[in-house]
């Protein structure tokens, strides 16, 4: 029987990002898919920052943007006229070193992840399907099937499904999925074509409870759009084609269509399973949580999980953790992801909102007190940490603790200009714990940090970490993906070791 410590079903970007997380920290895996290559068409479209904060631990940031391109300012349409443009640019000027919200779509995001995979020795096992899996012990048996009806039982430590809304990882550890099905049918076409709304910005239309928004693509006419119907054309979902749709968005987009590159048709639930754990089995991504893509959030919240998941495991399956670490998995993600879909609904819910009080409130009401509402900087500010996940923490979770400043255990630490760069997480030669210090670190923290080969960050003390709310010559011990674990504001090594004494960890 062949052996792994970890098998992902699934190489969607969430079993990608798994994966690569995973052999960067030295785990052996397997990842199997049933597609016989990566997608060629793409839903998800914006990189958020904070998941380009979280790869630039393993120089992922530097392609999405050097690939990709941001959006620069946002647009509101109806009855075919321009109502309103809202500037973006860095909205997140002084939160980030991400300021900005980043297209680069998803078929191009998995072929990036592909080939860094390849280039680390890890091959996606195409044509694949997960059977069936049983625990036997302390570890996990699964069942493959290839395409020629060739079976293999492989036998792993703990089994990741990243197999999405159908989750066949799902359906085998009998995790409720509740939730329901928005009624309309969502439709993206890939397009070339001329037009005002094809200018490298965000354009949305609001003229009716249909929504239509248009992302170009890049120079040259180039452009994805993305709406919905709900309309007697939704009861043909699988038989639509664009020239069911284009109409709408000739007329109220004013789009000339010269060439459709592709088009394709789906329906969007609003579910959250009722555990992202059972046993040795574990939901990542899509197969854990669904919603509407209103904002931006699924492919970056399934990455999220990814990165979560990834180096509890890799600190599992060598010894440095008990298994009960990742009960720390649910604890942390299955919160926000059912925060998440609440919010996201709300969005949604008031872009489709049907009736006439709803329309005058979307075309008239919205297009007229957006823009005033968006030079407010507590209103950009607030947007811009909401969408880019960077507000998302953990304090409530029991492996983070202490507080230093206004910092506590679970944050995210605050992003800080100093001299020659910035204070956020310079990528290690693998992703690991590491302790930073605004001041002066006291020498028992440093002699600490060396006896734990834990790396110590120091940065010179100055009003902008007064302002981000760090306590000076506090300490503040960051998990490997980057999230606070322990901040203490009086530091000892009494306060360091019952930390990791109370967490049963070695680092």
């Amino acid at each position: 029987m062949a052996q792994t410590q970890v098998l992902i079903v699934g190489a969607g970007p969430s079993g990608l990002v798994l994966a690569l997380w995973l052999n960067r920290m030295g785990v052996d895996l397997r990842i199997v898919d049933q597609a016989s290559g990566p997608g060629t068409t793409s839903r998800a479209l914006v990189v958020q920052a904070r998941t380009l904060e979280l790869y630039r631990q393993l120089d992922l940031a530097r392609p999405v943007i050097e690939q990709g391109y941001p959006i620069r300012a946002f647009n509101v349409w109806t009855e075919g006229e321009h109502r309103a443009r809202i500037e973006l640019g860095a909205i997140g000027a002084g939160l980030t070193p991400y300021p900005f919200l980043q297209v680069y779509p998803q078929d191009r995001h998995e072929a990036l992840l592909v080939q860094r995979l390849l280039e680390a020795g890890v091959r996606v096992e195409r044509n694949t399907v997960l059977e069936h899996f049983e625990e036997d012990g302390d570890t996990v048996v699964a069942q493959l099937r290839d395409t020629a009806g060739n079976t293999e039982r492989v036998e792993a430590r703990y089994l990741a499904g990243c197999d999405g809304a159908r989750s066949k990882v799902r359906d085998i550890i009998g995790a409720g999925f509740p939730g329901g099905t928005y009624r309309q049918v969502f439709y993206v076409a890939d397009i070339e074509g001329d037009s005002p709304a094809l200018n490298g910005e965000l354009n949305l239309d609001l003229d009716e409870a249909d929504l239509l928004a248009v992302f170009a693509m890049g120079p040259g006419g180039h452009g994805r759009l993305v709406g919905t119907v709900r309309d007697e054309r939704a009861d043909r979902a699988e038989t639509l084609q664009f020239s069911d749709v284009s109409q709408r968005a000739i007329e109220n987009l004013l789009i000339s269509v010269h060439k459709v590159n592709w088009f394709s048709t789906y329906r969007v639930h609003h579910r959250v399973a009722e555990h992202f754990r059972v046993g040795r089995a574990f939901l990542v991504g899509d197969a854990g949580h669904i919603h509407s893509p209103a904002g931006g959030q699924g492919m970056n919240t399934g990455i999220g999980d990814a990165i979560n998941l990834a180096w509890k495991l890799a600190a599992v399956v060598q010894g440095r953790a008990p298994d009960s670490l990742l009960d720390s998995y649910e604890a942390e993600r299955l919160p926000f992801a059912r925060r998440l879909v609440e919010t996201t609904d709300r969005v949604f819910g008031f872009l489709s909102a049907n009736g006439p009080v709803a329309e005058i409130v979307r075309t008239g009401i919205a297009p007229r007190i957006t823009p005033l509402l968006a030079r407010l900087p507590v209103t950009r500010e607030y947007l811009f940490r909401t969408i880019s996940q960077t507000v998302v923490h953990y304090r409530h979770a029991p492996l983070n603790t202490g507080t230093a400043g206004r910092i506590r255990g679970g944050d995210r630490l605050p992003w800080l200009e100093v001299e020659g760069g910035d204070n956020f997480f310079a990528p290690l030669p693998r992703p690991g714990w590491q302790m930073h210090v605004y001041g002066h670190p006291r020498p028992e923290v440093q002699a600490w940090c060396d006896s734990h080969r834990v790396p110590l960050r120091s940065y010179p003390w100055t009003e902008a970490c007064s302002h981000a709310g760090l306590a000076r010559d506090g300490v503040y011990l960051l998990r490997p993906d980057t999230y606070v674990g322990l901040a203490a504001g009086s530091p000892s090594v009494h306060v360091l070791d019952e930390y990791l004494r109370d967490n049963a960890l070695s680092l």
